[in-house]
């Protein structure tokens, strides 16, 4: 939709401080757990897709910021046109700000939509925070383990701690499949998003482009020697209607064609189901009986795993 006017000039007069006020509300808070997360406080699991999130947010910023530009410049453009005192610069003008305006806010639109697809990779790197737990959990046991190894072989606890690193495999079998799961869910949701919406602002920009230049070309530029007067602009009505034009087109505009017939249907397709983890083998110089790793990551996943 247009700016809902067929002018910016009236509504940016009466209502400057509303409109600063509805861009505002798109910012995010200030928020102080964001200061205490730095990325080289991030598991080594998710460091790097915390310096993705972190570089898409700056990138979020500043097409909000382009946004707000382009608002500005299209009603600058405007208040310059009318003290031109030229009849058909004032009007063309005016109507090229609307059409700036709507391609603004267009790009607004689509530092909204790429934020939603930020959303979707956090999940991604919370998820890996949480299995860098179980990773850690697994390797300190292991550890132990061969630590005791080379210096009570014999002890009576090397059972114990195998049979907690049997646990601990399992729970990072499931882990790590979750992990799985939910990278190649999330990633496709991303970034699906992501070219959903730089696709509509496309071509949504593009069809406010092609009617600017149709109200250019209601501009008379005929050279006018000095003494002679210049022709009444006799366009508004035309002008109205191209704005009119362009409305229409946005609010019918549907994000048809975008996919192939193949593509479509890889889309349309089930995810494939998660294999079962495979059976651990027995570990070289491991007392403990490993054959029972497949029943342990089905209890694990189960939540029913014997503490």
């Amino acid at each position: 939709m247009l700016n809902r006017a067929l002018s910016i000039r009236s509504q940016n007069r009466s209502s400057t401080n509303s409109s600063t006020a509805s861009h505002s509300t798109h910012r995010k808070p200030f928020s102080f757990p964001s200061l205490r997360s730095p990325t080289f406080s991030q598991p080594d699991l998710s460091k790097r897709l915390s310096r993705i999130l972190k570089s898409s947010s700056s990138l979020i910023s500043h097409h909000e910021s382009a946004a707000k530009e382009r608002i500005s410049i299209a009603t600058q453009l405007s208040e310059w046109g009318e003290a031109t005192q030229d009849d058909g610069v004032s009007d063309i003008s005016d109507k090229i700000g609307v059409l700036l305006s709507e391609i603004g806010e267009q790009e607004d639109n689509y530092a909204h939509a790429l934020d939603d697809a930020r959303g979707a990779l956090k999940v991604i790197r919370n998820t890996e925070r949480s299995v860098q737990p179980t990773r850690d959990g697994k390797r300190k046991i292991a550890d132990e383990i061969a630590k005791l190894k080379s210096k009570e072989p014999q002890s009576t606890r090397l059972v114990v701690l195998e049979q907690e690193l049997v646990r601990a495999e399992a729970e990072g079998l499931v882990a790590e499949a979750q992990l799985s799961n939910v990278t190649r869910q999330k990633l496709k949701e991303a970034y699906q998003a992501e070219f959903l919406a730089t696709i509509e602002r496309a071509d949504k920009q593009i069809i406010l482009a092609r009617h600017g230049l149709r109200l250019l070309e209601l501009l008379d530029d005929t050279p006018v020697v000095p003494g002679d007067v210049k022709p009444a602009y006799s366009h508004g009505g035309q002008a109205r209607q191209i704005l009119n034009d362009a409305e229409d087109d946005l609010r019918e505009w549907r994000p048809n064609g975008l996919l192939s017939e193949e593509d479509s249907k890889v889309t349309a397709s089930e995810p494939a189901v998660a294999q079962q983890p495979a059976q651990v083998e027995n570990g070289k110089g491991k007392e403990v009986d490993r054959g029972s790793m497949a029943e342990t990551v089905a209890n694990v996943g189960n939540g029913t795993a014997a503490n």
